[in-house]
């Protein structure tokens, strides 16, 4: 009975089963009930009447909602129905992979798009690993994760969701989409820039004749360069070409690794008519504008660097370095010069003071060039004060110091970090000599505060980390040291100012003297006319002498470490200091030169621990081995011959294999590349 009373119950509308709803019709049944009574009383026709309206209006308001119900049953009905069928469609039909397995990773079912990278192989019942290896290589790597990842799978390209909870795969056919995006991002614009670095120099004393040949040479060379990898070529000038390329195009060059580079300088140096080319490549933005300014930008990095090479940069990645294998050959000028120092002084004249800082641990180069700065800036009639950090100097620097107190002058003008803070104001000038990276600078702090005023002076090859807005850069990597380049200046400063004094030159030529290792590397005819200058000014070779002797601990030190000594590569010695031992960076290098002047040895790399516990990595070269390019792979940099680096949070031995996988590969690379 109770069955069939719910059965009947099932069978009332849904709204009757609803008690709110159920409450109103009874409240108006109440009131039916009570209008028919109260019609009786006062005329029972009309009750009779209204009794029988009610009753006919009751059997037709409960058919009709049985009607509504039993039409909205069988509209659920019909309409699951077809939502469980277009389920089993969809599971059956649509191209997207699915898998269900058991805990032993056996398949129990799997849907026919799946199945068709199984051919007619029955895979219900095998273990994932017995159907596909490397199907199930995925799924074991992507379990417990719950985002999606794209994998290559049977020469296509899946988006895969494992639901390890579900013991389910998803694979989703994404190759069409994948082939869209690769050549979307094959077929973005590289905009590059080409420069002939010594154009000028070359050409001066050749003929019409040879300059008509040697620019169709060039013009030929890369014409046929550009169209093999399908490039825009356009001549803008005679040392100056503009490049558009596709970045697929720009990914066979980097592979190729340039080889242009080599081929015009061999073909150009055969003719006797040496030629270099820098390039500067941009890509990775729709703003043409953008892509232009990157480009020059890039250039202004590589001719920076010495030229002779490519920098190739998106605008918001890392820079990639090809080329510069050779040592840089002399670009600058004494018109340069001129009107570097030209330039230098009306910058001066416009600022309040002057401030003057090298590179953390300053050498005797990088403190001679900011005497020497001191001095132009006296001659201008404006105050300088140099940068000095009195905790991290070498005993050279701390003697040069030391003598310096007996020049009131220079000594009052000597100043901490702390104190150039303070003075520091928006007029104030700023100028990084032998260094260009504000990372290595005495004061990080000073160069933030003077960010938009700073004026460049160095010798060394410009790397990626560079200030975004100097006033004046004069990197010039041919120069043996900034010391020499500033000494060129004082030939064109006002000759009513006080000439340099003898402390100045002496310290200016020892930084000549220390950076070509006397006057036996990178020297040219410029850095002796630099000597002779420093010389007549009353540079005192005696005292330089004092101040570049070592003392018994630091003698001892150089050639315990020279014992130390191990070679390989054939033509590469290197030393390992132990771990447990502090060695001044300036005994390390020299130990790294020393190791130069034995037979049979092109390159040297000296590693020690250093006082400030990072380990240093010093680098030297006959120039038959590029240094730089294997420093600057373990974030260093320097020149060609001469390069260095300082690691942290590693042991001696961990930068020992750092440094040989560094020089495998790059060995390998210029292996591969011929």
């Amino acid at each position: 009975m109770k069955n069939q009373r719910d059965e009947k119950r099932n069978q009332q509308p849904s709204l009757i089963g609803n008690k709110r709803f159920r409450r109103i019709l009874i409240f108006i049944a109440i009131m039916v009930i009570y209008g028919v009574v109260v019609s009786f009383l006062y005329d029972p026709i009309v009750g009779i009447i209204l009794g029988v309206i009610s009753v006919i209006g009751v059997v037709y308001t409960v058919t009709t909602m049985n009607m509504m119900s039993s039409q909205t049953n069988r509209y659920i009905t019909e309409l699951s129905y077809r939502i469980h069928r277009g389920e089993q469609e969809a599971l059956l039909e649509m191209p997207i992979g699915m898998i269900v397995y058991n805990d032993a990773h056996r398949i129990e079912w799997a849907n026919p798009f799946m199945q068709s990278f199984f051919g007619n192989e029955d895979v219900l019942g095998k273990q994932i690993k017995n159907v596909d290896e490397d199907l199930a290589r995925f799924i074991d790597d992507l379990e417990g994760s719950s985002e999606k990842h794209v994998i290559n799978w049977r020469d296509h390209r899946f988006s895969i969701l494992v639901q390890s909870e579900y013991n389910t795969v998803y694979l989703l056919d994404i190759t069409k989409y994948v082939k869209i995006e690769e050549q979307y991002q094959e077929e973005q614009v590289s905009v590059g820039q080409i420069f002939i670095d010594n154009y000028d120099e070359v050409t001066q004393p050749l003929t019409d004749q040879e300059i008509s040949n040697l620019n169709n040479y060039v013009t030929n060379a890369l014409a046929t360069w550009s169209k093999q990898y399908g490039m825009y070529l356009k001549q803008i000038d005679d040392d100056h070409f503009f490049l558009l390329a596709y970045v697929k195009s720009l990914a066979a060059i980097e592979d190729d690794k340039f080889s242009v580079l080599d081929s015009v300088r061999e073909s150009t140096s055969k003719q006797n008519f040496p030629l270099t080319l820098s390039m500067g490549i941009a890509y990775g933005d729709d703003d043409l504008n953008q892509l232009a300014d990157q480009a020059q930008s890039n250039l202004d990095l590589a001719l920076g660097r010495g030229g002779d090479q490519v920098v190739v940069k998106s605008l918001d990645g890392d820079a990639r370095f090809y080329g510069g294998k050779t040592d840089p050959m002399e670009k600058r000028t004494r018109v340069r010069a001129r009107m570097i120092s030209q330039a230098l002084n009306e910058l001066m004249n416009e600022s309040d003071q002057v401030f003057v800082q090298g590179h953390s641990h300053p050498d005797m180069d990088s403190l001679g060039a900011c005497l020497g700065i001191r001095r132009i800036a006296q001659m201008n009639n404006k105050k300088c004060w140099i940068v000095v950090d009195r905790e991290k100097m070498h005993s050279d620097v701390a003697k040069l110091l030391e003598a310096a107190s007996e020049y009131p002058e220079i000594a009052d003008a000597i100043i901490t970090p702390a104190e150039a803070l303070e003075k520091a104001t928006d007029m104030s000038l700023l100028l990084m000599v032998d260094h260009s990276k504000p990372s290595i600078s005495i004061s990080t702090a000073l160069d933030e505060r003077l960010k938009n005023r700073i004026v460049i002076i160095d010798h060394h090859r410009r790397g990626e980390e560079f200030p975004d807005n100097p006033m004046l850069v004069y990197i010039e990597p041919y120069a043996s040291s900034t010391c020499e380049l500033i000494a060129e200046m004082f030939e064109y400063q006002p000759h009513e100012g006080e000439p340099i004094n003898k402390l100045e030159a002496t310290a200016m030529l020892a930084g000549i003297f220390i950076d070509t290792h006397s006057f036996e590397m990178r020297t040219g005819t410029r850095t002796f006319d630099a000597a002779s200058y420093l010389r007549s000014a009353g540079a005192d070779t005696d005292e330089m002498q004092s101040f570049m002797k070592e003392n018994v601990d630091s003698y001892m030190a150089r050639n315990h470490l020279i014992s130390l000594v191990q070679f390989f590569n054939g033509n590469m010695a290197m030393i390992v200091g132990e771990d447990n031992i502090d060695y001044d960076s300036v005994t390390a290098a020299q130990a790294a030169d020393s190791l130069l002047t034995m037979s049979g040895v092109d390159a040297s790399f000296i590693i020690t621990r250093r006082k400030d516990q990072l380990v240093g990595v010093s680098a030297r070269s006959t120039g038959a081995v590029n240094v730089q390019i294997i420093m600057e792979a373990m974030g260093g940099g320097g020149h060609l011959s001469s390069g260095a680096t300082q690691i942290a949070n590693q042991s001696v031995e961990e930068v020992k294999q750092v440094l040989l996988e560094t020089i495998a590969d790059i060995e390998d690379n210029e292996i591969n590349n011929n």
